[in-house]
């Protein structure tokens, strides 16, 4: 029985933007956070390649401009009364880049090999709500068990283990994107190149430069190429933002994706209504290695998180751009209540200092021998700020700081290959506003997640009966237990949740902030 449908073929195309008649295409020169890794959206994993793979890829189902689902390569979807089957109805005129139709057997293929262990996706967890998903990558199931079935050319299904209040939402992300089969078989891990690279969005890829501009230019067999404004749109990497600010105010750039938080007050004076600050749903955190002594000790990790100043970090550092963290959720999410806390919020942070000389006193450490951290980051202005700022605090109580720095790309890749660390800076960006899609990250296994290798077998146990029930208001109760036990253990150290923040220049029309940080670049148009 059909629970809804929704058939957008009409709202499609009141979303789309009329492309306005111009005697040459200007050129969109985008502001990305950093140099993607990889442009293979199921290895894929930061927001910098989601930026990119979303004017390069639609899923079944994408945003607009304001950060609301609308149709991708599907026109039309069902949902199951009991919620775990859900049918979509392909466009019939969707196309790859190179004309071949999109079919319901190119996502069968995309979602096996996004799960397939071969393809070592770091993010496949973000689809084992699909039925076998978890052990088809696991190796323990075969593909052909996986719940997603072609019914027809243009009909696909998809069986859920349980019912998952936010389904959709994870269809739009970058791990449900499909591959062109043919070129990813041919090529292997080359089929990301330019002249190789064949996808079904609005754009489709023209040219890579390492640490330089990825070009895209409009896939002249999408259904809505016709309505592009934007016909070509150059990502451009902006690690240093203050270069970045310089470049924007000498018109090289139309916009940045982040800002120096510490020129914000300038940057307000100098532009006005083009800094434009909006919700999001982040975390900026401290990943702790609990495999690695003295980092393993709890008392050590507490007495770490409870002399940081978050207001400091928050509203001094970053001008108001950010908000103080003491819990993993950021308050405000979809099926859940207000998050637990850490200990630090009542008082100032000098309050606490007694207390965690104390708890480092027990576990070893003092004046006759301090504990050593060394803080790994990427690097940034305004990650070095903060990893600065977090050393002052820590060398109040003895505590020596060194610091390693890389590119956001060599940074989070080692991690997630699990490199040696003591305290790394971590940053998430939820794909869905839901609670589970923060506390995820620390339950055992999450390799490509949980850097840190923290195991609680109580807190594995609290996620997976908050994944079988079906009762919202009890699923709330068991995740709000699993973060309090989270933020006691602290294997991540909260320290601010995110705001979005932008320059945007007034020749750039049509971006909105919104909570999912989602500006794709077919719903915009460009001043001449």
């Amino acid at each position: 029985m059909r629970l809804r449908r929704r058939d957008w073929l009409a709202g499609a195309a009141a979303l789309s933007v009329v492309r306005p008649a111009r005697a040459a295409e200007p050129i969109y020169r985008r502001g990305n956070d950093a140099d993607p890794e990889t442009l293979d959206p199921h290895r894929s994993s930061t927001v910098a390649e989601a930026h990119i793979l979303r004017d390069l890829c639609d899923g079944l189902l994408t945003y607009d401009n304001r950060g609301a689902i609308i149709p991708g390569a599907a026109r039309a979807w069902t949902v199951s009364d009991d919620g775990t089957t859900l049918h979509f109805d392909l466009r019939p005129d969707g196309r790859w880049s190179n004309g071949e139709p999109v079919t319901a057997a190119d996502f069968v293929y995309s979602f096996r090999r996004m799960l397939d262990p071969a393809t070592a996706a770091k993010y496949a967890e973000i689809l084992f709500p699909i039925r076998n998903a978890a052990a088809v990558n696991r190796g323990e199931q075969s593909a052909g068990s996986l719940g997603v079935v072609a019914e027809g050319p243009l009909r696909l299904a998809i069986t859920l283990e349980q019912p998952t209040p936010y389904i959709l939402e994870l269809l739009t992300h970058q791990t449900a994107l499909p591959v062109h089969r043919a070129s990813a078989e041919r090529a292997g891990d080359s089929f990301t190149r330019p002249g190789t690279l064949v996808t079904n969005g609005a754009y489709r890829l023209v040219d890579q430069v390492p640490g330089g501009a990825i070009m895209l230019e409009a896939n002249p067999h999408h259904p809505d190429a016709a309505s592009l404004a934007i016909r070509r749109v150059d990502f451009l990497p902006t690690p240093d933002m203050a270069s970045a600010v310089r470049r924007y105010a000498a018109g090289e750039i139309d916009s940045l994706a982040d800002l120096p938080v510490d020129q914000i007050a300038d940057l307000r004076r100098r532009f006005g209504p083009q800094v434009v600050l909006g919700p999001a749903l982040g975390l900026a955190a401290l990943v702790i290695n609990t495999r690695k002594a003295p980092f393993s000790d709890r008392r050590v990790r507490q007495a770490l998180s409870m002399v940081i100043d978050r207001e400091y970090l928050a509203d001094g550092l970053n001008g108001g751009t950010m908000s103080p963290a003491y819990s993993l959720c950021p308050p405000g999410l979809d099926n859940y209540r207000t998050p637990p806390e850490t200990e630090g919020r009542r008082g100032l942070p000098i309050d606490h200092e007694a207390e965690a000389r104390r708890l480092l006193a027990e576990a070893g450490f003092g004046p006759d021998h301090p504990l050593t951290v060394e803080y790994r980051f990427n690097v940034s202005d305004n990650n070095r700020t903060v990893a600065v700022a977090i050393g002052e605090m820590w060398r109040d109580l003895g505590i020596v700081t060194r610091y390693v720095y890389t590119d956001a790309k060599t940074h989070f890749a080692y991690l997630r290959d699990g490199g040696d660390f003591d305290v790394a800076r971590y940053s998430w960006i939820a794909d869905y506003s839901d609670p589970q899609n923060f506390l995820f990250l620390l339950q055992s296994g999450n390799v490509g997640m949980n850097a840190g290798h923290w195991s609680d077998a109580a807190y594995d146990g609290l996620m997976a009966r908050a994944a079988a029930e079906r009762d919202l208001a009890r699923r709330a109760d068991l995740l709000f237990d699993a973060e309090a036990i989270a933020l006691r253990e602290l294997p991540w150290i909260p320290l601010m949740h995110y705001r979005s923040k932008a320059l945007i220049a007034p020749r750039l029309h049509g971006y909105h902030p919104n909570l999912r940080n989602a500006a794709p670049t077919r719903f915009m148009r460009l001043d001449a």
